[in-house]
């Protein structure tokens, strides 16, 4: 029997049933906060994410107070929930009708997100936050250790974290589908917004622009269209690029399946940028050691139109989706726009789109052979059934298990590797050895106003 013929039995029966068996999700014990029948909540940010956000929110609960820098975003969100108190500064929601809710989202730009979280975590309110959990390293360290000392629940917004699909591709390529991995390759179609040396258009907010609350932490520039609504993701000052935007959901199921945490080197290719802008591409190299079972993994991120070798991917004549049907060429390069790669020493797993979720094309490439993942029986895996991601925090706060995507245990640590990638970016090609314990570049202390920051006009964490 041939090699190959080995391989395809290998992920095609039940030979390998013994191999591997692994749980995941919904195992965290619980903090040690009394269960809630309902929920009140308060909704930072209610526009863009925040609007699906808020809108999650008031299907597990009640919305009383909504807060947001843009009057014409408040005035709609009023529209549906006309009861809820309305704020442009969340320190005031804060302060005024604290007692009123149980639970926040923040849904803001990521220079905010940390100062309202953990505004939130200190006056005891369980915090759901979107991704990334932080604008810099240092914060999503200190998110962590909050909601942990505080006692509340958390979870971050990256939710590909609840999908089943994810968690059993998760579980698969733990119990060895592929052998021992050795490196990751992921990549997103972003930006697609302005980025790289961008000379913004300066001048006056407009009337319904709370500017001041928009700048929150940040230092003092004037409004530009090129900041709000949307563009301020590709600004140093607010954003976190196209790394920040999606890597807490295209690295997500590498980061599950193989435990990245605390790289030891990070190193960075780029266009360059001029320290306002994120630069138009990047190629961004990680090093983990070795950690359990796990060998030591090179992991690779792209964007801005860079991918992996073609030599990598499964070729256009070979590709098929999960009924074995081949790809048409012409959807081929949509398939393949965004994705993740895991290279193991039995086969290489791809799964295609931003979210880890595919259960179209994810499959196995092996010895010159494409296998769905649909027609795979082994390693036999079970997983724990997620009621739904929002549905896991709000469940959790009624005295449920913790959300998988927690602050402490899982959000946070990925958030810090994706971040890590940003400082190396902004060391424009030096390599940085990195200890992840004291969060110190140790080679360069020239970027540590980039693992953590100043804050301005009274903000905080």
């Amino acid at each position: 029997m041939t090699t190959r013929k080995n391989r395809r039995r290998f992920l095609q029966s039940s030979a390998a049933a013994g191999m591997g068996y692994w749980v995941a999700g919904g195992v965290q014990a619980a903090p040690s906060t009394s269960a809630l029948e309902e929920i009140n909540f308060a909704c930072i940010g209610v526009m863009g994410k925040g609007q699906s956000d808020s809108n999650d929110a008031a299907r597990h609960g009640n919305v009383v107070a909504i807060c947001d820098i843009d009057d014409n975003n408040l005035g709609k969100a009023a529209a549906k929930w006309p009861k809820a108190k309305k704020f442009n500064d969340y320190r005031k929601m804060f302060d005024e009708v604290a007692d009123s809710f149980d639970a926040v989202t923040v849904s803001t730009p990521d220079h905010s997100h940390a100062p309202a979280s953990s505004l939130a975590i200190k006056a005891g309110k369980h915090c759901f936050t979107q991704k990334p959990l932080s604008h810099t390293i240092e914060e999503a360290r200190v998110l962590g250790e909050l909601a942990k000392k505080h006692g509340v629940h958390s979870q971050m917004g990256n939710q590909g974290t609840a999908s089943s699909n994810l968690r059993k591709t998760a579980a698969l390529v733990e119990a060895g589908l592929i052998g021992k991995v050795s490196e990751v390759h992921v990549w997103t179609n972003r930006p697609v917004w302005p980025q790289g040396n961008v000379k913004p258009k300066e001048g006056t907010a407009p009337d319904h622009i709370h500017w001041a609350e928009f700048l929150g932490p940040a230092k003092f520039r004037e409004y530009a269209p090129d900041y709000h609504p949307f563009k301020w993701r590709g600004w140093w000052d607010f954003g976190t690029g196209a790394l920040g935007d999606m890597a807490c959901h295209t690295l997500n199921l590498p980061f599950m399946a193989l435990n990245l945490k605390d790289p030891t080197s990070v190193v960075a290719e780029s266009d360059g940028h001029d320290k306002q802008t994120y630069p138009g591409w990047s190629v961004i190299t990680f090093e983990f050691p070795a950690l359990g079972d796990r060998g030591p993994v090179k992991l690779v991120w792209y964007d801005g139109g860079k991918k992996p070798a073609a030599k990598l991917l499964p070729p256009p004549n070979l590709l098929t989706d999960s009924k074995g049907t081949k790809v048409d060429p012409g959807k081929y390069r949509n398939i393949l726009n965004t994705g993740s790669l895991m290279v193991g020493d039995q086969g290489t797993l791809l799964s295609p789109g931003d979210y880890g979720w595919d259960t179209n094309y994810t499959g196995v490439l092996s010895e010159g052979e494409w296998i769905p993942q649909a027609t795979i029986k082994s390693p036999t895996v079970e997983i724990t059934e997620s009621p739904g991601h929002f549905t896991e925090y709000a469940n959790a706060i009624k005295g449920g298990p913790a959300p998988r995507s927690n602050f402490a245990k899982y959000a946070g640590p990925l958030t810090e590797v994706i971040l890590l990638g940003n400082l190396a970016v902004w060391a424009s090609g030096k390599k940085i050895e990195w200890d992840a314990k004291k969060l110190v570049a140790t080679n360069a202390p020239e970027v540590d106003n980039i693992v953590r920051k100043e804050y301005q006009n009274g903000y905080g964490i």
